[in-house]
């Protein structure tokens, strides 16, 4: 009995320590991130929302992919505000490239996925995602049934949102709050915005690197091998481990920041390149949202939405291994150890980019309490 709790011990704080160790490794990046996302979002001017994404048109679409880009979402809040876009009027094209760039194409995510695993799945997540937008575009404009997202729109559920862990409603808010002179757009603005976009995500990056954690201490890699063939002829080993890459992002209940440590163990593990894409790109699928989608949408909206996001993951998965694979821009040779695998905490460069992101926050913590200070007053 004694000998079983020690080894459940040992696995414990072995992921424990495993997940500290990934957060550490990238906390400098993350803080970087949301700190230059907030600069654009204070310092951007927004216009109408509702009246520039009416159509499915080039810049209306391009407009939300850029305005997604800059809003640093985790997936939750990035539903709530594609479903708050289309309740306004916008057309489903547009809502949801600003949902897909709100959660992949966030600087926080190229950082750290810069930091864990290269600069060639950054590469490929910008390329992958703009394809990813195209090939949502074209399936919507020649599949979506007349009048769907308008009666999804009348489903009585609209609730659902609240009790999922982000602050949907103070993030729409603090989206819409930026437009105003004077205070709003000073660096206590930024301070608001950084902290609120960390309020939101937190828990899903936290959670991200616990079940990444977890996955290295326990699960042997070759149960990985297994689970991503590698002895069939390319073509459909390649289809076949982007669409698990898919499947494991649904089943991982990750989200935006959060499934990037699990994305470097499933490289390490052997997924080919398209996979760990499309892995990264499933966050919207993962089945917490699933289920707020049938809240939002009702039955037949959801399924149609899920199908459409899901469809275009994969497909834009296996574009990104092909045009990659023939540019020579996929890492070759034998995969690298999961590269927080043997990593420990030390005095490196890691070191002093991460207390540098404690003096930053600790600064951006005096301007927002002196800001409620005054207000206060």
């Amino acid at each position: 009995m004694m000998s079983h709790d020690l080894s459940g011990l040992h696995w414990l704080t072995g992921s424990l320590y495993a997940a500290a160790v990934m957060l550490w490794e990238t906390f400098w990046a993350l803080a970087l991130g949301f700190t230059i996302s907030a600069c654009l979002q204070v310092f951007v001017r927004r216009e109408s929302i509702a009246g520039h994404f009416g159509r499915a048109g080039l810049r209306e679409v391009a407009l939300a992919t850029f305005l997604g880009a800059v809003s640093s979402s985790c997936s939750y809040a990035a539903t709530a505000a594609a479903h708050a876009l289309l309740k306004k009027g916008a057309n489903l094209v547009p809502a949801l490239a600003f949902m897909f760039a709100s959660t992949n194409l966030v600087l926080e995510l190229g950082l750290v996925l810069w930091v864990l695993m290269g600069w060639h799945f950054v590469l490929a997540e910008v390329v992958g995602s703009f394809v990813l937008i195209g090939i949502m575009w074209l399936l919507v404009t020649i599949t979506l049934p007349r009048g769907l997202i308008e009666k999804a729109l009348l489903h009585q559920g609209e609730g659902s949102e609240e009790g999922h862990g982000c602050h949907d409603h103070g993030h729409e808010e603090h989206h819409h709050d930026h437009s105003a002179p004077g205070e709003s757009k000073s660096w206590a603005g930024v301070a608001d915005a950084f902290f609120m976009d960390v309020s939101m995500m937190w828990k899903e990056i936290l959670i991200g690197f616990l079940i990444a954690g977890f996955l290295m201490t326990v699960v042997p890699s070759d149960w990985w091998k297994a689970l991503f063939l590698t002895d069939i002829p390319q073509p459909w080993r390649m289809i076949e481990n982007v669409i698990v890459g898919v499947l494991v992002a649904v089943a991982s209940f990750t989200c935006s920041v959060g499934n990037i440590p699990l994305a470097s163990l499933l490289w390490s593990g052997g997924i080919g390149f398209g996979g760990v894409i499309a892995f990264i790109f499933g966050d919207l699928v993962v089945i917490p949202l699933l289920l707020i989608y049938r809240k939002y949408y009702g039955l037949k909206g959801a399924c149609y939405i899920s199908a459409i996001l899901f469809v275009s993951m994969v497909v834009a998965g296996i574009a990104v291994d092909l045009l990659f694979t023939a540019a020579g821009l996929v890492p070759t040779g034998p995969r690298p150890p999961n590269p927080v695998m043997n990593a420990q905490f030390e005095w490196n460069y890691t070191t002093w980019l991460d207390l540098a992101a404690l003096v930053l926050l600790g600064w951006f913590a005096t301007l927002r309490i002196s800001k409620k200070s005054c207000c206060a007053g």
